[in-house]
């Protein structure tokens, strides 16, 4: 089968003859029947290497890229689910025995450096007509195509989580920022319009970008300039935003980020864009705390697959065919994506 891989440390990914995987002990063979394009496979294939990010030394070239995946059992170890059953796949592979993983965090999982990352990363992922993913990482899927769902397990686990955190501070007397309206950040509007009732501000360079946030249900478009600030403190009263949920991560949006923090605010940093926020006593808010997150747990997997499947999440998505991935990635550098690019074979 044709599978489009990384094969070299800042080289571009190229199709390549493959075998058909076969599932090892506690993994299933899934038929791909849709797998999603990411813009953190831009910094994997142009930016990253072991040296300049260490969290990908474990991984192993050359490997299958694509980590949002979903599809049809076909063999293995299939968890009670039958042949044929439609799954989307979490893309957080764990051990399951750690502390973390006990207390169902498993996109934390403590051992993940001894695992060699997961399907996409480091390991063989779904940019190819079939892929192997350890069982218990499977949810099967009622309502939705395998291309509808798989933006669901990076874009919408990743934003989800980060969401999902910071609820129990987005009072309804509270505001919330979203900065940078890609695919991701659009989720995130979803989730905070259907799980919280605080004030929904979204910042983008984009207008096209402010007005879908709006039609997904953010209060106000703020646009990306000199400005946005002053206008943010503005919106809430001059108290600044409970919560910031920053999907760049560029030295400005951090900048941003901390100039419209509220007291005992949180700064939740989810971009790659390799931004440093300098920090010293009194450079944000007395109690603001900053974290990053990475990805999402199963559990909580499950959890937007039912979302989707009641229609009260709508991901924004364009298909395309496997072969023109090369081209997706082109559009995707040049931010002419909108919403998120989910791969067919």
């Amino acid at each position: 089968m044709k599978a489009f891989r990384f094969t070299e440390w800042l080289h571009p990914a190229e199709f390549v003859d493959v075998p058909v995987p076969e599932p090892g002990h506690g993994e299933a063979l899934i038929r791909i029947g849709g797998a999603g394009a990411c813009h953190s496979d831009l910094h994997i294939m142009h930016e990253w290497t072991p040296e300049s990010f260490p969290p990908v030394a474990a991984w192993s070239l050359p490997f299958t890229l694509g980590h949002e995946n979903a599809g049809w059992v076909e063999g293995g170890s299939l968890a009670g689910l039958e042949v044929g059953t439609p799954v989307v796949i979490s893309p957080t592979w764990s051990c399951g025995v750690c502390r973390s993983c006990r207390q169902g965090a498993t996109n934390y999982c403590e051992k993940e450096s001894k695992l060699s990352g997961a399907g996409g990363l480091g390991r063989d992922g779904g940019f190819a007509e079939y892929m192997v993913a350890p069982a218990n990482c499977l949810i099967p899927l009622r309502e939705l195509e395998p291309w509808q769902a798989a933006p669901l397990t990076d874009a919408g686990l990743t934003s989800y989580h980060a969401v999902k955190r910071c609820l129990p501070i987005l009072t309804p007397d509270a505001s919330v920022v979203v900065i940078g309206v890609g695919g991701l950040g659009q989720m995130a509007i979803e989730f905070l319009r259907e799980l919280c009732a605080a004030q929904i501000i979204t910042v983008s360079r984009s207008e096209a970008s402010l007005a879908i946030a709006k039609d997904l249900g953010a209060h106000l478009g703020v646009p990306s300039d000199d400005n946005a600030s002053a206008e943010i403190r503005a919106a809430t009263n001059g108290l600044g935003a409970m919560v910031v949920l920053d999907f760049v991560g560029v030295d400005a949006t951090l900048v941003l980020a901390a100039q419209v923090a509220r007291k005992q605010g949180q700064i939740v940093v989810i971009g790659l864009g390799g931004g440093t926020l300098p920090f010293q006593y009194g450079a944000l808010p007395n109690g603001c705390s900053v974290v990053t997150t990475l990805g999402g747990s199963t559990g909580e997997l499950a959890e937007i697959v039912a979302l989707a499947e009641s229609g009260r999440l709508r991901p924004n998505i364009q298909k395309f065919k496997l072969e023109e991935v090369a081209e997706v990635y082109k559009r995707l550098e040049e931010n002419q994506i909108s919403g998120r690019a989910v791969l067919v074979p």
